[in-house]
Order: C-alpha cells, then structure tokens, then sequence
C-alpha cells in the first residue's frame, strides 16, 4: 500500500483535505510546525460551551429580494419586473422591510425573539469575484490585503491553543477547506467529505480507496514507511501517520453518530438540511466540536431569477427552523448560534435577463435563543445615480467581532487584527 501523507502545495491540500478520510487539516507545514507541542493537551470545552455555526449562502445572494424595502420608491425603480409587492406575499417585519414570501418559518423565528436580521452588510472597495470576495469575507482582511490565516483559525490561536485533541475543534461538510479555518498553528479540523455522514455505516467501504476502514487503518499502522524512525516521537512522518490513524479513527466515530442520531423534527431532504441534521447529530454527541460549516450554493442568480431565488430561500428558511426545533427539544438551543454569510449582494439594478449581477453589500442573518433586536444595522440607499450601487453601511467585521466578544467570549482584537469594530447588538 502506497500513501503519501504529505500534500506538496496549498492548492493541493485545499482539493484533498475534507475529502475521502475526512482528513484532519493542518495549517502551515514547515517541520517547525509539526513538532511544535505534540505533547500539549487542548483545554476541554464545557458542557455549556458555546458553538458557532456558519451557513455560507455561496454565489452572491440578492439581499434586496430577500428583506425587500416594499415602501422605497428606488427599490421599484430600480427593479420593475424583479421587485416584490406586498400582493405576492410579504412578510412583514417592520413598516418599511418584508422577509422573502418564502420565509416564512424564518419570519417566525424573527417574531418569536430567535433570528436577527443585520442590514446592508460589506466591506469598504468592495471586489466583485467570486473566488477574492469569498476569501476578504474568510479572512476578515481589507480588501486591498491578502490574508492566509481565516479569522476562525486565529480564534483558534489565540483561544484554543494545542495541540489537536480527542474531538476536532471544526468541522466542515465540504470537499474544501474553509479559508476561515486557516491557521498559523496546528487544529484539528475535520471535513465530513466524501460519504462520510450521509449515512455511512460501519462496516461501510471506506471512500479512500474501497477497503474496509478497520483494514486500512491495520495498513497504515503496519506500513512501514521510508524515512520513519518508530523511537523518535518528533519524527515528521511519524506524527503525520499517527494524525492520520486518528482522523480515520474520528471518521468511524463521526459517522457512527451520524448515523444513530434520532431527530427530534423533521429535516428538508435537501443537501443544507441534512448537513444541518448531520451537525445536530454531532452536538447532541456532545462532541467538544466548536464551529461548524454548511454551504447552500446556487445563488448566482444572473438569469431568471425570481423562481430559483425562491426555491433557495425556501431551503434555507425550512432548514434553519428545523434545526433550531431539532436543538430546542434537546435543549442545546442556547449553546449555539448559527450565522449565514454571502461573499456579496447583487446589483440593484436587475439587468436584462430579469437577474442581478455581482454586488455589493446584502443582509445576512443571526439565529439563537434570546436575540437582542430583531433588526440591526442602516438600511441601504437606494437612490442611486446610473453606474451606482449600494454602498455598505454594516462592516462584516463588526458582526464578526460582535460573535466573538458576545458569544465566543473571545477578544476580537486579537482575532481581527485591530480594534475599533463597533458591537452591532444582536447578542
């Protein structure tokens, strides 16, 4: 059996980690990194121990389709056959903002004091890629800087120092590693990836290669790697075979859990509903896990965008609620606050194929128990000149800082690089 444990180039460990083994992901690789407190102990979280889970909401959703300012006469203007009337179905919030008509198990979280809703949210010169705005949001950096560590890997830094324990610190269900976990010291971070915990069973092929995990983690142990010297613990490759037979070791564990979690709601069988089933099961396990990471792809609405904006927000909305009610009953309710995010809004203007193009600034969302205010931040202008468009008036950071001093107890300072970003008052 041949097994090479070390990626050669970032790229590389981007497409692999999270993928097949549900690979533990290591943040830097220079051998200074690998043998750096291999012996150190993670503090372990506790029972009461706050979890962050963020929904990325990837392609660019259109924020002024999703709280729709029916009583802005630049709304209409702006979108003559894209903009939603109060005919269709609104959800009224307050006297000027409505919620999507396809929000409405949203709309009643935000009446019943458990969903925030933080208006006109970005960043100042903002970029309009895809693949740049995306790591700006990921790595809490100007948009005129570029960023390495994610600044959920910096909260790891400098607040869960160690080396990787029994449970990863993050887990995600992606095939790629989330820039936001991205860190200049060693976490265990784990990607769900191929199979594992879409019902994966043991005794299940293992997706690495078609064996039988139990066999494969025997090869691994028995494999007698070059260069590996069995008396020496600080030996690279010996560490990195060793983490390896861990991640496998979770993996089982994971999946196992996944598999034997009972709901308590039922969950849209769409892929973010089961990925946030699939993160319940590994909370109620009281897994010392604490950010998890879900994606709902799709909103890259640039054609025909009414219907498919709908069909999204609709999945959102019914995946949410059913989350929050699957961890009320199991009172875990308290303990976790989910948060989406967009690497930016669209156009204002709809464009000639009744769509949006890349954006600005949009609204995102906070879900808890107990949130303080049911609407934050300053809604966007929307009288705006030919070439215009929405200028922010929210800085993401403010809202990461806000988690990070509110909920995760942390010092956003130390995580943000600088201080200065307003509380935005949710929690």
């Amino acid at each position: 059996m041949s097994l090479r444990l070390t990626p050669h180039t970032r790229r590389e460990f981007l497409a692999t980690s999270g993928r097949g083994l549900g690979l533990v992901a290591f943040a830097g690789f220079a051998p200074s990194f690998l043998v750096q407190s291999i012996k150190a102990e993670t503090p372990k979280a506790e029972k009461d121990r706050s979890i962050l889970v963020l929904v990325q909401l990837a392609g660019g959703n259109d924020g002024l389709n999703t709280v729709v300012h029916h009583e802005n006469d630049g709304y209409h203007r702006l979108r003559p056959n894209l903009a939603l009337r109060p005919a269709a179905g609104l959800l009224k919030v307050d006297d000027q903002i409505s919620l999507h008509p396809s929000m409405g198990k949203m709309h009643e979280l935000l009446k019943e004091g458990k969903l925030g809703v933080v208006q006109n949210v970005g960043y100042p010169n903002p970029n309009r890629s895809h693949f740049r705005s995306t790591e700006i949001w990921e790595t809490a950096s100007d948009s005129d800087k570029v960023a390495y560590d994610g600044w959920v890997g910096r909260y790891f830094d400098a607040d869960c120092a160690g080396a990787p324990g029994k449970d990863p610190l993050a887990i995600h269900g992606g095939s790629v590693l989330p820039q936001s976990f991205q860190s200049s010291r060693n976490h265990n971070i784990f990607g769900l990836g191929g199979g594992v915990g879409r019902g994966a069973r043991k005794g299940s092929k293992s997706p690495s290669g078609g064996k039988e995990e139990t066999e494969l983690l025997m090869d691994l142990n028995a494999a007698a790697l070059p260069g590996v010297d069995e008396k020496d613990p600080s030996d690279n490759t010996h560490y990195l075979r060793h983490a390896m037979m861990d991640a496998l070791l979770t993996e089982s564990r994971v999946a196992e859990t996944i598999a034997a979690y009972k709901p308590s709601v039922a969950y849209p069988a769409s892929n973010l509903g089961q990925s946030l089933q699939r993160i319940a099961a590994l909370i109620a396990s009281g897994m010392e896990t604490r950010v998890y990471y879900a994606t709902l792809g799709g909103f890259d609405t640039h054609a025909n965008q009414l219907g498919r904006h709908a069909q999204l927000l609709r999945d959102l909305s019914d995946s949410l609620a059913a989350f929050q009610a699957d961890l009320e009953k199991k009172r875990l309710d308290r303990q976790v606050l989910t948060m989406t995010f967009s690497e930016f809004g669209r156009t204002a203007r709809e464009n000639s194929t009744v769509g949006t193009d890349h954006g600005t600034a949009a609204p995102l969302f906070v879900m808890h128990t107990g949130v303080r205010q049911a609407v934050t931040g300053t809604p966007p202008s929307l009288d705006l000149k030919p070439g215009q468009d929405v200028t922010f008036s929210t800085d993401f950071r403010q809202v990461y800082a806000t988690v990070l001093k509110g909920f995760l107890k942390s010092d956003p300072a130390k995580v943000l690089g600088k201080a200065g970003f307003k509380d935005v008052g949710f929690i």
